[in-house]
This record gives C-alpha cells, structure tokens and sequence, in this order.
C-alpha cells in the first residue's frame, strides 16, 4: 500500500503537465476561430525536451504495476473478510444450538464472543411479556357473579359486539341459576348430582345448573388482548373497597381494577336467628343457610348421612325444601321437620284458605309442619339440637336449615358513599336502575323505583334477570326505565306450582277464582309444553299485545261461579289496593303471565274481577 502511494506522488506532476497542456491548445484555437481545432500532437509524459521515450516507457510501466497491485490488494482483502465473515456464522450458529439444547437457565457466552453479537434471525422473535392474572382495567366491570350480572353481561354484549365485561365473583363457580337448587336438583335419580350439577327438568329433560359452559368465557388474563372482546369471569375474588371518583375497586388480595362503567350485582347473604348465632359453636357447626350450591351439596350429603332434619322457615325456600326432603324421607328414613310462627306455609303470601291448603300438601308429603311456632333459644344437648319455642314446644333434630329470608349484600355502601334505603334495604337506584352517572345496580341488592307500583325491592330469578339486562342495556347508552313487572314462582314438587307478579301479601284484600284442575295443570305439564324448567323463559310478550283489549270483550258472558269447596285445584287469586289489582297469583295456572302483566300496566279498577279471570282461561278443560 505504501509503495503504490510514493509512485502516484512522483507521477502526479507529469499528470497535471499534460493535462495543462492538452487544455490551453485547445482554448487558442478556438479562439483563432478556426472551424475544426487541430489536434494537437501526442504529448510526451516529460516534463524535460521533447525525445525522451524512455520516460513514457516507464510511466505506463509504473501505472500498469500500480493496477495490478490493487487488484491483488482487494481480492486478498475481500477474501480474508469472508473467511472471517464465515468463521463468525459459524461461530455463533452453534453457540446459540448448545443455549437451546441447555436452556435459558444453564446458557453461558462462549470466551472470547462478543456480548453485542446477534443472534441468528430464528432466535431474534420478541419475547412477549406475561399478561397480569386480574386486569388492570376492565370497560365493563360486573360485581358479583349470579343470575342478574350475567344477564347484563350477555345484553352488553348484544348491544356492544366488541365489548370487554370482567365478572368478579367470591364463589368458586360459573355464574348459575339457583332455583333448582331447591327444585329439581333434590328429584335427581343422578348419585353423582352434586358434581355434575345436572338434572332432569319436570318434563324429562337434562340441563346444566350453569347458564354457559367454560368455553363461553375468555381468561381474565387475555381480556384485554383478546380479539373482539369477551366475558371474564375472576372467580375466589371479592371486592372489599370501591373508589367512586377513581372509578377502581380493591378486591380482597389487594389488587386493583379500574373500569368505566360498573354493576353492583351482589345479590343478598341468608338471614339467621339471632337464638342460633348466640347457641355457640356446636348449633352453627350444624346448622345450613341455605343459598349457593356448595350449600346444596352439604344439605345432600347431611340428609343421608342423619336421621333428622328441621326446617325453620315457611316462605319459599323452607317450603320447597321441606317437600323435596319429605319427598326422600321414606327411602332415606329421615325424619323431615317444618316449623314457621304463620298459621300456614306461604302465610305472608298466599291468603289464608290457599295457605292452610298448601300446609296439608306439605304434610302429604312426609314432612312435620308446626305452625305457630316462634323458637325462643336453640341448644346442644345430647348429640342432638333441641329447638325451645316460646309456647313451651321442644323439637330435639340433628341438623337446622334457617330458611328465614334475605338480607340484600350492601357492604360497598359504605366505601362507595352509596344510598342504601332505609324501608326496604338494598341500594337505592332511580327507575333507570342508576346510583351514580357511572354505577348502575341490579338484581336482589337493588331497591329501585317502580313507576307503576312506586318503589320496591324484590328477590326472585326472573326480577334478576330482567333488571340485570335492563342495567346492561342502560350501561350501554339505552336509558330506559324499569316498567317490566318480574314474576316469581313456586313449585310445592312436580304436581303443585304457581306464578305470582306484583306485590302479593295476605295482608291486602284478595279475591280468588278457582275450578277443578286436569291433567295437563301441574308444574311438569307446563315443562312438557314449553321445554324449560325456569318457565319466566317461556314467557312471550307478544301474548299481552294480543290481549290488550281483551278485558273489555270479557264483560259479555257470565262467569261460572267460584267452587265453595275446598278443592283449588287451579285459579287466580287478585290482591288489591284501593280497588286496583297490585298482584295477581296464578295457582297451578301457567303461560299466562303477560296477561296478568297486562292487567296490573293498565291500573284500572274492575267491577267484577270473575270476568277479568275468564282472561286467563281457568275454566277450560
């Protein structure tokens, strides 16, 4: 490299003289404006007199080896480089083979490479980092995981296709329906029902507790990458603290959520009696209050594992339970024992006649009712559980169901500066089912305003499910008022059952309609007809249109009288307040409820409500 420098300096100024030369005989012959330059002779590469051939000789020579030294200088210098080039390849292909074959843990750099080197382009893709167990934020934030937020979950997806909805629940379970926890579930032939939580309908067929499988839902941890969003579902969580202005609740591990639009749908816990709480450790070890499915599957392996059961408790749940455990007593050899301080079972709904009949069905049954019984303290004695009551009755059992009614799950009021009504319980929301511009609550824990019967709380499946999709609607921009009347039922086993809406209590004036039943008027009949088993899924809307002036054409005919004997075997009992039906019950009278919704929209008095009962077809065979 340094000889072929110090050549070109000793023949650079023989260059440059040349090239001087060639340029200035041009310039003065254009300038004599001679039409064609003559061109000038061959210049000698000398800077001395003209003659010299040995000079020029020796430039071509010298230009000629320069050349050729470059040449090989690249060649050379190019081949080294891809040899190294190709030793490097190598190299670091392999190194990166042994990490692979080792693993992350035990790779270590070779002596001597690079700690800047790359890695081959198949070990180059980027390592995604690991997605949080809960998400950080969620659009769409559902507390509690029953009946009412899953129908909100399932209407904000249908009005908003793309949406992210997180359900937080404290149950270890998928969201759930929990009527046939008392129902169908205890008529199973199934021995493994408490695992697999299915069971056959009245009408023979099969379903799932659960309202949708696994694969319904997405992780919680892809929530937010998922495309087109999805329903999660963080199970074994509860949320302790809420944050309105921040818009973010804390759950139980401290973890943090924010969202920004959220549902309180905790539902209720089961009330008890303060005797119990007070007895000691020894009656609440053995007592159920009775309301999720682990619940159901402690009562099931406690009713054939002992020889005694009592119920306390004669609304729904004590009734349903008692005739399903009665219904098992024989085989099972359990005695079965119902005690409640009404006169009757369902004494707080049904009017007095219909409740002392619906006693002696329980009873029929298999099951002890005592009636006018009001426990005055609950002690352990003799491996047995001994129930005082205050008229001096002893009830000595091995296990207690507390089925005494629903406290509705307000705990977040006191974090979340939310009101909480002082009549009814739960937290006081307006007809859109709002408490705040952002939080909207649902279900049992709301106390909302009717704008047909002012305001209520109510706690039965169907207000779940039509309140939860009503929040879900109204989360999603819909603004609607709660105008749906829910409907609640009640089956007493597979041949008694009935409907009720509106506010149903013995203590405002009744007026019943009864007939003689048939065959196809029982619970399991219905089922056969319509294929469910939670029948406010049957109901149709289109049927109230239909009968929308169907009141007015009824005043034609006589109606047959009401039957004087004590047989209901179906009818329609109308509750009234200021001569307007508030609530109508439908005794073994099913597909007939948007009538009776009908009814109670309009608030209208009525002359003579046998022809309002004719609307409902009673008196058909």
């Amino acid at each position: 490299m340094f000889q072929c420098k110090t050549v070109w300096n000793k023949m650079a100024p023989l260059a440059r003289a040349s090239s001087t030369l060639c340029r200035q005989s041009g310039k003065r012959e254009v300038l004599r404006h001679v039409r064609r330059p003559v061109l000038a002779h061959q210049a000698l590469m000398s800077s001395g007199a003209t003659g010299g051939g040995m000079e020029n000789t020796l430039y071509v020579l010298l230009v000629g080896a320069t050349c050729l030294g470059g040449g090989v200088f690249v060649y050379r210098t190019l081949s080294r480089d891809k040899a190294r080039y190709d030793d490097r390849l190598s190299d670091i292909s392999s190194r990166w083979s042994e990490q692979r074959e080792q693993g992350p843990a035990q790779a270590e750099p070779q002596q001597g490479a690079a700690a800047s080197d790359p890695p081959p382009a198949s070990a180059m893709s980027p390592v995604e980092p690991a997605l949080p167990e809960v998400p950080e934020h969620a659009p769409y934030l559902l507390i509690g995981g029953g009946t009412a937020s899953f129908a909100a979950a399932r209407s904000i997806r249908a009005r908003d296709p793309g949406a992210r909805v997180l359900i937080v629940t404290d149950e270890a379970d998928l969201p759930y329906m929990r009527p046939p926890l008392s129902k169908e579930l205890w008529f199973s032939d199934d021995p493994s029902v408490t695992e697999t939580l299915r069971f056959k309908q009245w009408n023979g067929k099969e379903r799932s507790i659960y309202f949708q499988p696994p694969s319904f839902y997405v992780s919680p941890r892809e929530l937010q990458t998922v495309e087109n969003g999805g329903v999660a579902v963080l199970m074994d969580r509860k949320v302790t603290h809420m944050d309105v202005r921040g818009s973010k609740v804390k759950l139980s591990d401290g973890t943090e959520i924010s969202y920004d639009k959220c549902l309180i749908a905790t539902g209720g816990v089961p009330r008890n009696l303060q005797v119990i709480e007070r007895a000691g450790e020894e009656v609440k070890k053995r007592t159920t209050l009775f309301r999720k499915i682990e619940d159901f599957r402690a009562l099931e392996k406690v009713s054939r594992e002992l020889k005694s059961i009592t119920i306390i408790g004669g609304g729904f749940l004590g009734s349903e339970l008692a005739c399903a455990l009665g219904r098992r007593s024989a085989d099972l050899g359990l005695e079965v024992v119902q005690m409640f301080p009404e006169k009757g079972n369902m004494g707080k709904v049904l009017p007095e006649y219909l409740s002392n009949w619906t006693t002696e069905k329980v009873k029929k049954e298999g099951v002890t009712v005592l009636t006018d019984a009001v426990v005055k303290n609950v002690s352990y004695k003799d491996g047995k559980v001994q129930i005082r009551m205050k008229d001096g009755r002893v009830v000595k059992t091995d296990h207690v169901v507390a089925a005494v009614g629903l406290e509705p799950n307000v705990e977040l009021a006191r974090s979340a500066g939310l009101e909480v009504d002082s009549d009814f319980g739960g937290y006081r929301v307006n007809a859109e089912l709002q408490a705040r511009a952002n939080i909207w609550v649902a279900g049992d824990a709301a106390c909302f305003y009717d704008i047909k019967l002012g305001r209520r709380r109510v706690e039965h499946h169907d207000h779940a499910v039509v309140s939860g999709r009503l929040a879900g609607e109204n989360m999603t921009g819909a603004d609607k008022p709660y105008w749906h009347q829910s409907m609640f039922w009640s089956d007493l086993g597979p041949d008694v059952g009935y409907e009720a809406i509106g506010i149903v209590d013995s203590n405002l004036p009744t007026v019943g309609v009864f007939t003689k039943a048939t065959a196809k008027d029982t619970p399991r009949a219905v089922t056969e007809l319509s294929g469910t088993g939670i029948r406010s899924e049957s109901e149709t809307e289109a049927v109230a249109g239909a009968v929308a002036g169907a009141v007015a054409g009824a005043a034609g005919a006589p109606a047959p009288p009401p039957q004087q004997k004590e047989d209901y075997g179906k009818g329609v009992i109308f509750y009234l307040r200021d001569k307007v039906v508030v609530g109508i019950v439908l005794w073994n009278v099913f597909n007939r409820m948007p009538i009776a919704r009908k009814i109670i929209k309009d608030g209208e008095e009525h002359a003579d409500l046998n022809e309002v009962a004719k609307l409902f077809n009673i008196h058909d065979d």
